[in-house]
C-alpha cells in the first residue's frame, strides 16, 4: 500500500489539558477506523503534527483539522508519498514540546514560516528513535 505523509502547524485555541484529551481522543478514535498513525507535539503556542497513512485518510484527517475551531491558521509544511510510517504502533503518539524544538520566541518571529520540510521531518524522525 502506497503511503503518505502530511506534517501541519497551527496555533491552539484555548489550549489546555482537557482541550488536549479531547483532541487526542477524537484523533485516536478516527485514526485507528481510517488506518491513520502519527504524532502530536503540543504546547500553548503551537500544535506540531505528523499524519501518515493511505492518501485518502491523511488528506481528510488534514481537511477535518482544518475546519476544527481548535487550531487556528493550519499551515502544511509537508505533504508527500513515504516509504515506511516512522509511527507505526501509535494511532496518535502524544509527547509535550522537546527544548530541542523552536522556542515560543522563535514560533513568535516566525520559525513555522521557515521551515523547510526536511527540518520538519527531522522533528519527527527524532521523536521516532527516542520512541523505539
Amino acid at each position: 500500500m502506497a503511503l503518505f505523509q502530511v506534517i501541519y502547524a497551527s496555533t491552539p485555541f484555548g489550549f489546555d489539558r482537557g482541550m488536549l484529551n479531547g483532541i487526542l481522543a477524537d484523533a485516536r478514535r478516527c485514526n485507528e477506523r481510517d488506518d491513520v498513525t502519527g504524532a502530536l507535539i503540543c504546547r500553548a503556542d503551537l500544535y506540531l503534527q505528523l499524519l501518515e497513512g493511505p492518501e485518502s485518510a491523511v488528506r481528510g484527517a488534514f481537511a477535518r483539522i482544518v475546519g476544527d475551531d481548535r487550531h487556528l491558521e493550519p499551515v502544511c509544511l509537508v505533504a508527500a508519498p513515504v516509504e515506511r510510517r516512522l509511527f507505526p504502533g501509535w494511532a496518535m503518539r502524544d509527547d509535550p514540546a522537546r527544548s530541542w524544538m523552536w522556542t515560543q520566541e522563535e514560533v513568535a518571529a516566525g520559525a513555522v514560516a521557515r521551515a523547510t520540510p526536511d527540518a520538519a521531518r527531522a522533528i519527527f524522525e527524532r521523536l521516532a528513535a527516542e520512541a523505539a
